[in-house]
């Protein structure tokens, strides 16, 4: 079996279902859900633990923030035997009615990633895998929680300059749900690779309406969003194992 050389594990210690997360501090959240938790690999900013949920096998890996980075820990996670890659996360919402402390499930990104480009022409879509959102949507609907579905931007500009400003009011306008920076470099790579992907974000604001953009008072650390971010993660989990 391969070395994996980034995420410093074999690919044999990977297992078929993933859970992936961009903080590596919320790993160690999502561990919670786990039994039988082991920290296999850990090199910058990509934490590599396995365990059990519900009695299966499965892994959270932490990707860090940005398409270039986590798309080395994607690629990697592909070389092994993997079969389902889902992201939790935390997004900005884009809709005036998306809140912070509801959840978001990406049917689908515009891709603004630095990354996805470089693999394939702008023309080829980053989806995710049908039956991982439609599943994801049944298991939200249990949860308290409110949840919408739909298109998000996954960009690589998270403050804007005043040179060029923000794009964000033009995808505002053409219904995207939330803003991001990984998904649609993940969705991109495991269709490539055959893998089925997902992605569920808990929103922690809505930068359209933080001080211009300019995000002077942005928090995601709040308790609304760290309940959501735990759904999310529980929703996740279920639908890897189911």
């Amino acid at each position: 079996m391969a070395f994996l050389p980034i995420l410093k594990v074999d690919e044999s210690q990977i297992p078929e279902r993933v859970l992936v997360v961009g903080d590596p501090g919320r790993l160690e959240l999502a561990a919670k859900e786990l039994k039988d938790t082991e920290v296999i690999g850990e090199n910058r900013e990509y934490k590599t633990m396995t365990g059990t949920f519900e009695g299966v096998d499965v892994a959270i890996i932490s990707h860090g923030v940005g398409s270039a980075g986590a798309g080395v820990c994607f690629e990697e996670i592909c070389r092994s035997n993997v079969k389902r890659i889902i992201r939790a996360g935390t997004a900005g919402g884009m809709q005036k009615e998306i809140k912070a402390g509801e959840l978001v499930i990406a049917k689908g990104a515009v891709r603004e990633d630095g990354l996805s480009g470089n693999l394939v022409p702008s023309s080829f879509p980053a989806l995710a895998s049908p039956k991982i959102a439609a599943l994801m949507s049944q298991e939200a609907k249990k949860k308290d929680r409110a949840i919408t579905e739909g298109i998000v931007l996954t960009s690589d500009m998270f403050y804007p300059h005043e040179i060029l400003g923000s794009n964000l009011p033009l995808w505002q306008r053409a219904g995207v749900k939330a803003v991001e920076m990984e998904v649609a470099t993940l969705f991109v790579i495991c269709e490539l690779r055959g893998v089925e992907s997902g992605a569920i974000l808990a929103i922690d604001g809505n930068p359209l309406e933080q001080d211009e953009g300019n995000m002077v008072t942005y928090d995601p650390h709040t308790d609304i969003v760290g309940e959501a971010m735990r759904d999310g993660v529980n929703i996740a989990l279920k639908v890897l194992i189911s």
